[in-house]
């Protein structure tokens, strides 16, 4: 499960709500890809914006429409009594793992985000992955943070931002945090762009924002990983390029996924929760091209 591809699909909504069809259609994309696991409720399937009853719905449909892929959650919250209820909530759907960011609004020191872990750890009965992602949480890990909560019952992965752009820098990064995780938990990338790079340098699982929309494509990124091929894990990323660059351009993956799934009619074009909004008709119509250009599925 906390190897390969994981793939993180957006949570497609309606001004009714949740547009359920379309998420489905996702599901099915990622499950006939044959991905390693399935995200839901991850940065990119916008948690943070959603109910608990939301939350909990989209973890159902997820685990009925998943097969035999492994299903994991993000339960992330302000108060750990929240991330608690939202454990029991997906546990009951019946996910085989819960992903965890330290979410906060006043900053949170090095033993509060131990003691958020080692609560969740105790409270559950499926593993955990560490969700190590400044950008949205604010929160910086250490890595002798990282192997502390790794040394905790249950903690079984940790999934870190973009490594450095340099193989040997980003080789060391990696080396250095898995020199202080227990042996059994694994090094997972989440930085779409830098992917190649992480896995070649030692991490075990991309979890994909690019999986969760085209997951073929991923994938032969991950295949071509676990068989050892290094160049052809940098050339098939680096045929991606004009997709990093859209991420890029609109300040992450968010806005371009929505826009994506619009223009393969698999959600409605405006499927993003408030106050976030759709990308503009003409750059909708560039992701378009780039989707065409360069064959994504």
């Amino acid at each position: 499960m906390f190897t390969g591809l994981s793939a993180f699909p957006l949570t497609p909504v309606t001004p009714a709500g949740l547009d359920e069809r379309g998420f489905i259609r996702l599901l099915e994309r990622i499950a006939s890809a044959g991905a390693d696991s399935i995200g839901v409720l991850g940065s990119t399937g916008s948690y943070a914006y959603l109910t608990r009853p939301q939350r909990k719905q989209i973890a159902t449909i997820a685990k009925s429409h998943a097969g035999n892929i492994p299903l994991i959650v993000c339960v992330g919250s302000l108060s750990t009594d929240e991330v608690l209820r939202l454990a029991d909530d997906a546990q009951a759907a019946g996910a085989n793992a819960l992903l965890l960011p330290p979410v906060s609004y006043q900053k949170l020191r090095d033993d509060e985000v131990f003691g958020l872990f080692e609560t969740l750890t105790q409270h559950v009965s499926v593993p955990v992955c560490i969700y190590d992602n400044p950008g949205t949480t604010h929160f910086e890990f250490s890595d002798e943070l990282h192997g502390r909560i790794a040394e905790l019952a249950g903690i079984r992965s940790v999934k870190i931002p973009g490594v450095p752009p340099s193989p040997e820098d980003a080789l060391a990064r990696v080396q250095r945090l898995k020199s202080k995780l227990p042996a059994g938990v694994t090094v997972g990338i989440s930085g779409d762009a830098s992917a190649a790079t992480g896995l070649n340098a030692g991490c075990e699982v991309w979890y994909s924002v690019c999986g969760g929309l085209f997951p073929q494509t991923a994938k032969e990124i991950t295949d071509a990983a676990a068989r050892g091929e290094r160049e052809r894990v940098v050339q098939l990323s680096e045929r991606l390029q004009p997709l990093w660059d859209l991420f890029r351009k609109h300040g992450g993956s968010i806005r371009v996924m929505a826009a994506a799934a619009g223009a393969l009619r698999l959600t409605d074009v405006d499927c993003l929760p408030r106050p976030l909004r759709p990308l503009s008709a003409d750059d909708i119509a560039e992701v378009a091209a780039v989707i065409t250009r360069l064959e994504l599925r």
